[in-house]
């Protein structure tokens, strides 16, 4: 048991290490929560039981049916049609992102993000190259207006759920839906309008960094193999004609364990060489379709004569693979699929492929069996974004029952006569009830990860409260702002909670920022609504950081970006998202002025 007057400090510490150690890469976010929690409950701040509570919390229930009702939604009706027109040939690239951002902000609203962008990426790159706009150019945009978009509606994203819970547990008012609705909505023209102007101006464009090619493609890391009978064997690099190949270089040569790099025009090639090249998609598959002594280390798992399905996906960053390498990912047991290539964007990568850890983010281009896909939907650990998508065939019967379940989210929402959860659970017993949602689509779906940094992010507030943490930052934005007006302290908490969750997650800045938020209300004694309004807001502006947020790291590879992109035309988006609510609360709730 540590003693009373050394509780806020030791949770300080442990908060700030937990930060450390998920930018830092150390730990999987899960796990770093996970070991928080537990040293909190070893030290007697929180008790067990506490940590328990966040299981039969309504509101991550809540959470827990909207992703599954997304999915039957996702599942059963071909969400593509709705943005038949705005794929479109003939219309200006302002006009594509405008009517692109407006529509997935739409359905943000009222279903997860996550699915949306995944959907949309390949169509949205596709549409790109038609009409020779890079895809550095619109997946920004569509990531961004996303996350706006989902500030519209009570239940369009997690953050605000999880401060709803809070709220109740506190017994303090909870955020009103027409509030939301007002500030969501101008925020996401306002940033809708912003982007459509001037992303094409932040946005770089990199489908010209590489001369030899007419567009950007992704640059991967190749492994192959010299086979024994090679036509390559005895001779040098240079006559061999691996120097100069198009498309593709040679970066080294793995001999006996041993690596040749850089490689000499004069380095003789031996029986048993590994290879490593790095190229592009196109020119992957012609290497391994060449016949010319060379192979990929996948051959004996799928024939380069036959068709092969190549696809590319990314690497979640709630995925079981993250920090093993390709070897230990046992991708062929696992997902029916080989990996051929990696790319990680501005990194440059060496050494066997299997031997590679994988970081989120990282973009796989595989060789994949016919049960690929059905893995993949299984185990949740990747995004496919390669163009070749199966296409959903409704029916009307499905479209009614679609019809009532849009009006049973409103009318029940809108008029409160029953909670969100118990509307919620209705609907989602009417997909089972219509066969329409199955038991494996919720254990595919269900990503246990998510639910778990939830439930511990309502036990992380809890420490935050009982330490009495959240008093002493009270205490000192109190003290050193209140000179400049109330407004000042929201504006403080607002600013700060951003800066939380760009660094880790907007789960853990509300849990850390709702303590603070509530002590100061109670100590001013005024309404709590406009820093609680703050908080939700500013919780969900996360667009200076690609690990701020899933979407973000979904559209990272194939974008091409780095990180300091996210930066160029995050912070102009983050003034004006966070000015927009600031100045909107204030109007709402003058009595903060």
């Amino acid at each position: 048991m540590i003693p009373l007057p050394y509780q806020p400090y030791i949770v300080f510490l442990a908060i700030v290490f937990m930060f450390i150690a998920i930018y830092r890469n150390w730990l999987r976010p899960v796990v770093s929560f996970a070991y928080t929690i537990i040293f909190f409950v070893v030290t007697g701040i929180i008790s067990g039981p506490t940590v328990i509570k966040g299981l039969s919390n309504d509101k991550i229930a809540s959470i827990v049916l909207l992703i599954l009702i997304t999915t039957g939604i996702r599942k059963n009706f071909n969400i593509e049609l709705i943005f038949k027109g705005m794929f479109r040939d003939g219309i200006s690239y302002r006009t594509f992102i405008s009517r692109m951002m407006f529509q997935v902000a739409f359905l943000s609203s009222f279903i997860n993000n996550t699915p949306v962008v995944a959907l949309m990426t390949p169509y949205v790159i596709k549409w790109g190259k038609r009409h020779k706009i890079a895809p550095s150019k619109l997946l920004i945009p569509m990531s961004f207006a996303t996350i706006m978009g989902g500030m519209i509606t009570i239940i369009g994203t997690s953050t605000t759920l999880l401060l709803i819970g809070f709220l109740q547990k506190n017994n303090e008012p909870l955020l009103k839906s027409t509030d939301l609705l007002i500030i969501g909505t101008v925020i996401t023209i306002i940033g809708i309008l912003f982007l459509t102007f001037f992303a094409g101006r932040l946005l770089p464009n990199y489908k010209d960094l590489i001369d030899s090619f007419k567009e950007k493609q992704r640059e991967y890391l190749i492994e192959t193999k010299v086979k024994k009978n090679s036509e390559y064997l005895g001779k040098s690099i240079k006559k061999a004609g691996l120097r100069n190949m198009k498309g593709v270089f040679l970066v080294e040569i793995i001999r006996e364990n041993q690596k040749i790099s850089p490689v000499e025009p004069e380095e003789v090639i031996l029986s048993g060489d590994v290879l490593i090249f790095a190229g592009n998609t196109d020119h992957i598959i012609d290497l391994a379709k060449s016949n010319n002594g060379l192979k990929l280390p996948q051959e004996d798992l799928y024939s380069v004569e036959d068709e092969i399905e190549v696809t590319e996906c990314v690497v979640s960053n709630y995925s079981s693979m993250v920090g093993k390498t390709v070897k230990e990912a046992s991708f062929r047991n696992r997902y029916d699929a080989a990996v051929v290539a990696i790319h990680r964007q501005g990194q440059k990568l060496s050494g066997k492929i299997g031997d590679i850890p994988l970081q989120a983010g990282d973009v796989l281009l595989l060789f994949s069996g016919k049960d690929f896909k059905e893995r993949v939907e299984l185990y949740r650990d990747l995004f496919i974004i390669s163009s070749t998508r199966e296409v959903v065939q409704s029916d009307k019967k499905k479209y009614y029952v679609l019809g009532i379940i849009g009006a049973l989210i409103a009318g029940l929402l809108i008029y409160g006569q029953i909670s969100l959860f118990t509307s919620l659970l209705i609907i989602f017993s009417i997909l089972v009830g219509s066969n329409m949602l199955t038991l494996q689509d919720v254990k595919r779906e269900l990503d246990l990860n998510m639910v778990a940094i939830l439930v511990m992010s309502i036990a992380l507030g809890e420490a935050v409260f009982n330490s009495g943490a959240g008093n002493i930052i009270a205490n000192f934005m109190i003290n050193n702002l209140l000179d400049y007006g109330t407004m000042a302290i929201l504006a403080g908490l607002m600013i700060a909670c951003m800066v939380l969750t760009n660094v880790v997650f907007n789960a853990a800045a509300v849990s850390i920022a709702f303590p603070i938020a509530f002590e100061v209300s109670q100590q001013l004694g005024i309404s709590g609504m406009p820093f609680y309004l703050g908080i939700a807001f500013s919780a969900s502006c996360a667009f200076l950081t690609p690990i701020s947020y899933q979407t973000h790291l979904i559209i990272f590879g194939p974008g091409g970006y780095q990180f300091k992109d996210f930066f160029k035309v995050g912070l102009p988006v983050t003034l004006i998202y966070l000015t927009t609510a600031f100045v909107l609360i204030t109007l709402l709730y003058p009595q903060i002025i």
